[in-house]
């Protein structure tokens, strides 16, 4: 973790986004060190969500007392990131919900580059986690309201198993876990990058120290996309 902060803050983002699982009990004790941690985060925009585990042992009372809304919506430099909290007191399943669906289209309304949806949950099974129980019970419905708000990238975490897919005109990014050593198979610690340069985007992964691949890219314009793997880069190259 220490690593990852440092990276990015070295990196200088215009937006960190924190998908959810701060904590593992959803305790008070947790809550604080994980404050502690990203608060050395030096961005001023900064997107946070509880996860399944910060919602146990009613933790998301210490989540809001500490870190707000667990919805938000944030607009900077041409970008749209609305943020939903799916998570359900104490079950490890989550869900949107339809009695937000309008809510969240009416945030997409307002023209924007690139439209970003955050949420801690999949919205579509990802590969290597095994019996997949823990997509959002509503994920067909969510899927088609966010392409009904044009949204472009959805970005969720949950299974600490790295991943990107397209589906139609939405591409999803599912990050891994950079500060737990609960990995599944020969994954890593490792943390997404979003390079955003007009209508092209890069998304990488990045493991602590130990360089970069890059996952995808996309057009926002043309949704011509090119996925890639097993292909490390060295970061003093390419930044």
């Amino acid at each position: 973790m220490e690593r990852a902060i440092s990276e990015i803050n070295e990196l200088g983002p215009d937006v960190v986004v924190c998908s959810g699982d701060l904590t593992t009990y959803g305790f008070k004790a947790e809550y604080l060190e994980a404050k502690a941690y990203l608060d050395k985060i030096e961005c001023e925009s900064f997107v946070v969500i509880p996860g399944n585990h910060d919602s146990r042992n009613v933790g998301y009372l210490h989540f809001e007392q500490l870190f707000g809304d667990r919805t938000s919506v944030l607009r900077k430099d041409g970008v749209t990131v609305v943020a939903i909290d799916s998570t359900q007191p104490d079950l490890d399943e989550g869900q949107i919900g339809r009695g937000r669906y309008r809510w969240i289209e009416e945030q997409f309304a307002e023209p924007a580059d690139l439209n970003v949806f955050v949420l801690h949950h999949h919205l579509l099974p990802v590969p290597g986690t095994g019996r997949e129980r823990n997509i959002v019970y509503d994920a067909g419905d969510s899927i088609e309201c966010l392409q009904r708000a044009g949204v472009d990238l959805v970005l969720c975490g949950h299974k600490h198993v790295p991943y990107a897919w397209r589906l139609e005109d939405l591409f999803v990014v599912n990050t891994g876990t950079v500060s737990s050593t609960r990995l599944r198979g020969n994954t890593r610690p490792c943390y997404n990058v979003v390079e955003i340069v007009g209508k092209h985007v890069d998304v990488y992964r990045k493991y602590p120290f130990h360089g970069q691949e890059k996952i995808i890219q996309f057009s926002t314009e043309t949704r011509a996309f090119e996925k890639y793997t097993d292909r490390i880069e060295d970061e003093v190259t390419t930044r």
